[in-house]
């Protein structure tokens, strides 16, 4: 930067404020153009009155020269300043750094989270025409209600046959108890007829003594005794068959007879086929995809119909990696925030963690033991309960989410430690 200096022989003075200079006095005089030149001699001019001397146009000085003065200082300052900021400046923000990392291990965050619901594709064990879909796509619906009705009459005919053979089932069991009565009459007969022919041959015994009878009575009387004896026997036979046909219980109730029971079950199959004509709702929510099933159409035996989804029983799917859950257990509380509504946020607490990463689920499970293995963090599902206040937006499954778990433990400086050591060791 330049300046002017003027110099007399009687002295000069330097007016940098308003950037000119003043000679006290005429004479020899210098004028310098720039500091860092050589000063050049002016012509001296001889002594004149003051009447005679000429306007004398004094030279201006350039605001660069004056800023001459001043900057060295402010230099030097910036120049420390400089250096104090490129020494704190970094070491502020390593502190908060560190800081920010110490305080930061507390919380577990992922935004790899859904929201899920259980959802129930509805299908029945029965197959039939269908005859009425009484509700619409989309459609809330409650528990219990009926969604779809097949047509009832091949049921209702089965129904009656069975409880004709039910019917039947009954009139042979009385009919075989029947029986049983029968045989131990005849039994009773048999046994007072031994007594008569017994009685009988004793007194043709006695008879013969005196000679008060023939031979020929006594063998007549013998036989009848022998077959009273034999019918006797041949009744207690029947008797045990028709025993057997009652299952050894002919006394029983003919509900607890095997043939009766098997009966009962054919009806009970029946009513409830009956019942499984129409699909009633197994928990309240929304069903969807109503549209695939009219009326007419023929439902098989475990034939989807459609879904229901049960948004009232809602949670949490989040995935952290496997690093992140060294210290979250279950119980731990946590906050949710869905995609959907970023200005609300949702209580929960890790209901559940998954005995395994997301990866050993997969249909096509990763092969590591091949030469192209590449490592790669793996996923864990947590499964979060959320609290759903009464006034709370709708969820609907499949909305994306951001999960902070707060595990209470902060990190420590013994933490750190290990992890400058595990990159000094890479």
């Amino acid at each position: 930067m330049g300046q002017s200096r003027h110099v007399g022989n009687q002295g000069t003075a330097l007016d940098l404020r308003h950037g000119r200079a003043d000679a006290e006095s005429p004479g020899a005089r210098i004028f310098v153009s720039q500091v860092d030149k050589e000063p050049t001699a002016l012509p001296i001019r001889a002594k004149t009155s003051i009447e005679d001397r000429a306007p004398v146009e004094r030279p201006r000085i350039a605001p660069d020269a004056l800023a001459v003065g001043v900057a060295q200082p402010v230099r030097v300052g910036r120049r420390v300043f400089g250096a104090v900021l490129l020494v704190l400046g970094p070491t502020a923000l390593a502190v908060a750094a560190v800081y920010l990392w110490l305080a930061g291990g507390r919380f577990v965050q992922t935004d790899n989270a859904y929201v899920r619901a259980d959802k129930v594709t509805l299908s029945t064990d029965v197959a039939g025409l269908v005859v009425e879909v009484p509700v619409r796509n989309d459609q809330r619906v409650e528990a219990g209600q009926v969604l779809v009705r097949l047509d009832e009459e091949p049921f209702r005919l089965q129904l009656a046959g069975v409880s004709a053979q039910m019917t039947a089932v009954r009139a042979e069991i009385e009919a075989l108890k029947a029986v049983y009565r029968q045989k131990q009459e005849a039994i009773k007969r048999a046994e007072a007829d031994i007594a008569f022919f017994t009685r009988e041959y004793d007194r043709q015994k006695e008879l013969i003594q005196t000679r008060a009878t023939t031979q020929a009575r006594i063998d007549d009387a013998l036989h009848n005794l022998d077959g009273a004896r034999q019918a006797r026997a041949a009744l207690r036979e029947e008797l045990a068959a028709a025993r057997a046909n009652l299952e050894g219980q002919p006394n029983a109730a003919i509900e607890t007879f095997a043939r009766y029971a098997y009966v009962q079950t054919l009806m009970d199959r029946a009513e409830r086929d009956l019942r499984q004509t129409s699909i009633r709702a197994p928990a309240g929510g929304i069903v969807t995809n109503v549209n695939t099933l009219r009326p007419g159409a023929y439902l098989n035996i475990g034939q989807p119909a459609f879904s229901l989804v049960v948004d009232r029983s809602v949670w949490i799917e989040a995935n952290p990696k496997e690093s992140d859950l060294a210290r979250v257990r279950v119980g731990h509380p946590a906050r949710v925030v869905i995609d959907t509504y970023p200005d609300q946020t949702w209580a929960a607490r890790v209901a559940s963690i998954s005995p395994a990463t997301g990866a050993e689920f997969a249909v096509l499970p990763a092969q590591n033991a091949s030469g192209n293995w590449v490592k790669v963090v793996q996923r864990v599902p947590v499964r979060l309960a959320i609290d759903m206040p009464a006034d709370a937006p709708p969820l609907r499954a499949g909305m994306s989410a951001s999960v902070a778990i707060d595990t209470g433990h902060n990190r420590e400086w013994a933490d750190l430690v290990r992890l400058v050591e595990r990159w000094i060791g890479r």
